[in-house]
């Protein structure tokens, strides 16, 4: 039997924002294992948060951009511990310095990023400059990149959320008015995939099992939750994956059906949503 403890119990409400006794129990009857404590706070009625949106930071910068020949996006995240230093500007122009060198460079990872040599040094060694002139831990934690036909980048308003997206066609009309609606229907609505073929299997597995399990509480006969569970799943998709959720400007219509009204073969190739 594991240890549960009181910051165990605080992790998982602050993860999922259900109470602290169904918390505590959900751990208890999972031994401990927190994906476990989810899936049983969920089949037992909890609604928690969306476990796959995000990535967890204390504080930070967010910041996403793309090349001039707009084929080329990146978005990196570079924590601090502080939310004033988070707001301070150095510190947001000196992240947004290293996110334009990055995608100067078509830097592809991490570790190429802290290779780039910047004011003489380089960005690993300017970010420990940075760590000793601020007092905090300062650390690049997350850095991706698109290319594709066109690319977008938006910064949510703070610099705690940025979103990048590839399209397939860059010869359409309105073409940044609809990067810039796409891309902003990604940061509102964290979809966890393009389109229901890009949701891995264990992600299905597990929503078929919880639509089971929830059905079964409901009291619905064995013979239908095979049924009642693949209903649950393609709400899932509708819900979840960016071509099949209802767009936020205009919900009559998808944001398939959004891509198509400007040209019926217009699609997005590529997706990536940081957020603190």
């Amino acid at each position: 039997m594991a240890n549960i403890t009181a910051a165990d119990v605080n992790t998982l409400r602050k993860k999922t924002g259900a109470g602290m006794m169904d918390c505590k129990k959900a751990l208890t009857e999972s031994d401990g294992d927190f994906e476990k404590a989810i899936d049983y706070l969920r089949k037992n009625g909890q609604k928690v948060a969306d476990k796959r949106a995000d990535r967890e930071a204390t504080e930070g910068c967010i910041i996403g951009k793309v090349s001039d020949d707009k084929k080329f996006a990146a978005v990196i995240q570079i924590s601090c511990e502080t939310d004033f230093v988070a707001k301070n500007a150095d510190f947001i122009k000196s992240c947004t310095d290293i996110c334009n060198l990055a995608i100067e460079n078509r830097c592809e990872n991490i570790e190429q990023v802290k290779s780039l040599k910047m004011d003489g040094v380089t960005v690993a060694d300017k970010v420990l400059e940075m760590l000793g002139k601020i007092g905090e831990k300062i650390e690049i934690v997350e850095y991706k990149t698109i290319s594709a036909e066109r690319v977008f980048a938006y910064i949510h308003p703070g610099n705690r959320l940025s979103t990048i997206m590839g399209v397939n066609m860059s010869d359409v009309k309105d073409i940044d008015i609809i990067g810039k609606e796409v891309n902003m229907q990604i940061a509102a609505m964290a979809p966890v995939a393009i389109d229901k073929d890009g949701v891995d299997a264990k992600t299905i597995a597990s929503e078929i099992e919880i639509g089971k399990e929830q059905a079964r509480m409901e009291g619905k006969a064995e013979e239908m939750l095979e049924r009642i569970a693949i209903g649950k799943l393609n709400r899932f998709y509708k819900d979840n994956t960016l071509l099949n959720q209802a767009f936020v400007r205009n919900n009559k219509q998808t944001v398939d059906e959004y891509l198509k009204s400007a040209n019926k073969n217009l699609t997005v190739t590529e997706f990536h949503r940081i957020s603190l």
